[in-house]
């Protein structure tokens, strides 16, 4: 079973407790101070916290980012400036559910590509992450965007927001 990443999107705490809730994202739009104290008792508690944005990771010293590069005409040079100045930092990239993109997306090494996933074309993001994971080392993650039987994909992570993971937790 996939481990599992979680978008926060409302300020609640109670994520931090689950034992399965290793890693979490922390957008923008949330209170910085939010964001702060988040981030202080994830860390305490030997948990990943990523931001979406490399101003977000380095202003709160995060553990790194998921970029959303799929709509990128340069994947390389747009990860390489998003970047600069996260050495030693966690890095993902969403990219287009392509062979091609996720190949660029690779070579930039992160630690983890994502792809996004619909219902209406669940079978054909399968068959892609299936042959990403047959020839990458770096770990996939999936992104479902609707009602997506998830647990059929062969990815290392899932990233839900922190509403999708309940309800998931509930129907256990």
């Amino acid at each position: 079973m996939q481990k599992f990443i979680i978008t926060i999107t409302e300020t609640d705490f109670s994520l931090l407790a689950l034992p399965c809730a290793e890693c979490f994202i922390l957008p923008a739009a949330l209170p910085e101070e939010f964001v702060c104290e988040f981030a202080s008792k994830a860390q305490a508690e030997n948990k990943i916290v990523l931001a979406q944005t490399a101003d977000l990771c380095l202003r709160h010293d995060l553990d790194g980012v998921l970029l959303d590069l799929s709509k990128s005409a340069n994947i390389a040079a747009d990860f390489k400036k998003e970047t600069t100045g996260l050495k030693n930092k966690f890095t993902g990239i969403i990219c287009r559910n392509r062979r091609h993109e996720a190949m660029l997306a690779s070579e930039c090494e992160p630690d983890f590509v994502a792809f996004k996933v619909w219902i209406d074309g669940q079978e054909k993001i399968r068959d892609l992450t299936d042959w990403y994971n047959e020839f990458f080392l770096i770990q996939s993650a999936l992104i479902p965007q609707d009602e997506v039987d998830f647990l059929n994909f062969k990815t290392d992570f899932v990233v839900l927001d922190d509403t999708k993971y309940k309800i998931f937790v509930a129907n256990q």
